[in-house]
């Protein structure tokens, strides 16, 4: 009998041990971590799964992530120009006399959670309003339909990405996981989860078209921001997209939806923030909250002019070198410093300039805050200008984003 029960028992043990291994591995590769450190959400980042098809590993990753995903609601106290003779431009082909109106209006657009302090990642233009507008109200719309109210933490326009905060909502589903963009490769596939036209937890699916993109972007305002760095991809993006995550199939964020290009004779080509520009600004913002320009780059606010025969003519400048000024845009750091159209920059820092491109390159490098002493021919007589730089705008006039723009 014992002969018979001790092999039955060492293939038993073998058996369990077996067994417990395999469940291991199962668990290893299908279940995510229960909790975070401290006993807090875990961050949505879906474990890779083996032996199941594509289109299975897709549907997880959204099963995992679209209740960290939020559709965020504004209204919004602006002023528009309403024609007085709407007729006025089909018969002289211009714009006709008009009258500033007040009005009130509702915006949207998608963002998703980032932490578990409540902070949410969303584009910066999600929550900038048009010239004259003004946000009285912020909320995030969760998944389960709970419309918590939100407040903005920072924003950087140049990056188009803004933090935006629920406070003390117990029920803040687990932050989203931004992966490694650096590691995207071309083709792979792209998921893109958001609020387009306000329809709500809409999915669309694409590939990684292209990386390193430029594209100026147009403004609500009439101008554009040349974003750098942009990641293509063919997931279609619509209104209300903007700020929600572009994720790949294991779940994690790979970029921050952010525009379309709009043409009769484009499809299927969108753009999103990569995910590693979205971590470093993002962190940037938690620690200096505020509105930021995001250049960067000093700002004088000056159109600047060659000294050509013409020039000569208009301001009776008949010396040699230097750089026109051409335009002094109203309230900017020249403004402030008394530089009068007309004028010529002989000297900056000492160092004289006669070409505009090498002064606008000398300007760009400056930081705002920096200080620069500029000597001037101001009609007929010489004097020294201290100018107080600012930070180089984002947006600017959609003629200006080529090269040869004022500093």
């Amino acid at each position: 009998m014992k002969n018979r029960v001790l092999p039955t028992l060492i293939v038993g043990l073998v058996g369990a041990v077996i067994g417990s291994f395999v469940m291991l591995l199962y668990a290893s590769s299908h279940i995510g971590g229960a909790a975070g450190p401290a006993g807090t959400p875990p961050a949505i980042a879906a474990v890779p799964l083996t032996g199941v098809s594509d289109q299975d590993r897709i549907v997880s990753a959204v099963k995992r992530t679209k209740s960290s995903v939020v559709a965020i609601t504004e209204q919004i106290n602006g002023q528009e120009v309403v024609p007085v003779d709407p007729f006025f431009g089909q018969f002289f082909g211009q714009q006709g006399p008009g009258v500033i109106q007040r009005y009130k209006g509702e915006a949207s657009g998608s963002g998703f959670v980032i932490d578990t302090k409540g902070d949410i990642v969303t584009n910066a233009h999600v929550i900038h309003p048009p010239t004259g507008g003004q946000i009285t109200k912020l909320t995030a719309v969760f998944a389960n339909g709970d419309k918590v109210p939100a407040h903005v933490i920072a924003a950087n326009i140049g990056a188009d990405i803004a933090v935006i905060r629920v406070d003390n909502y117990a029920k803040l589903p687990p932050p989203l996981h931004l992966a490694d963009s650096s590691k995207l490769e071309q083709g792979q596939w792209a998921i893109a989860i958001g609020e387009p036209l306000t329809l709500q937890q809409t999915v669309t699916l694409g590939v990684v078209s292209a990386f390193n993109r430029s594209e100026p972007i147009p403004t609500d305002n009439g101008n554009a921001i040349d974003f750098k760095g942009l990641l293509q991809t063919s997931a279609p993006i619509n209104p209300g997209n903007s700020g929600g995550p572009l994720i790949d199939m294991d779940g994690q964020v790979i970029g921050v939806n952010q525009s379309t290009v709009k043409s009769a004779y484009a499809q299927g080509i969108g753009f999103a923030i990569p995910s590693n520009t979205v971590r470093k600004v993002v962190a940037e913002l938690l620690k200096d909250p505020g509105i930021h320009q995001g250049t960067d780059m000093g700002f004088m606010g000056v159109g600047l002019a060659p000294i050509t025969a013409g020039f000569r003519n208009q301001s009776g400048y008949t010396g040699n070198g230097g750089i026109g000024v051409g335009e002094v845009i109203s309230g900017s750091p020249a403004d402030k410093a008394g530089l009068l159209p007309g004028d010529v920059i002989l000297r900056a820092d000492g160092k004289p300039y006669a070409d505009v491109k090498a002064f606008q390159s000398y300007i760009r490098s400056k930081k705002p805050g920096d200080k620069i002493h500029l000597d001037v021919w101001s009609q007929g007589t010489d004097k020294l200008v201290t100018v107080t730089l600012e930070e180089k705008p984002a947006a600017q006039p959609i003629s200006q984003i080529q090269p040869g723009q004022g500093p």
